[in-house]
C-alpha cells in the first residue's frame, strides 16, 4: 500500500494547493490512501465543514488533527459526524471524535490510521 501524507494545510492557499495538485501527484505516485493535516485548514486555525469538504473533495482520504483542531465552534460536532477527520488518539475518553480509524484505499486494501499528538496540558475542550 502507498501512502501520501500530506503536512500542514494552512488557511484558503494550503487548501487551493491541496486541490491544484494533489489528484496529479496522486496518480504519478500512486497513492493508494491520502492523509492531510488540516488542523490549520480554516483560517490558520481548526476546521470547518467547507475545508473538510474541499479537502476531501480534493482526493484527500483522511484529515488529522492536533491542537489546533478544537479552534472552531463548529469542530466538536464535525468531529463526530465526519469520520475522516481524526482527533489527537490522545485526548480524554468522552472527547469529541475519534482518534483512530480503519479507512479502504484504492484498489480494495484497508489501512488503519491513528493520530497521536504529544500534548503536555490537554486542553478544555
Amino acid at each position: 500500500m502507498n501512502l501520501l501524507f500530506i503536512g500542514d494545510v494552512v488557511g484558503r492557499p494550503g487548501r487551493r494547493a491541496v486541490t491544484q495538485w494533489l489528484p496529479a501527484l496522486r496518480r504519478e505516485v500512486r497513492a493508494d490512501l491520502v492523509i492531510a493535516n488540516g488542523e490549520n485548514s480554516a483560517g490558520g486555525f481548526g476546521v470547518t465543514p467547507e475545508t473538510v469538504n474541499d479537502l476531501t473533495a480534493a482526493g484527500v482520504d483522511v484529515i488529522t488533527g492536533g491542537n489546533h483542531i478544537w479552534h472552531t465552534r463548529e469542530a466538536p460536532t464535525l468531529l463526530d459526524a465526519e469520520p475522516r477527520l481524526l482527533r489527537p488518539a490522545n485526548y480524554p475518553a468522552g472527547a469529541p471524535g475519534r482518534g483512530a480509524g480503519v479507512y479502504d484505499a484504492a484498489g480494495g486494501a484497508r489501512g488503519g490510521w491513528l493520530r497521536a499528538v504529544l500534548c503536555p496540558v490537554v486542553p478544555v475542550i
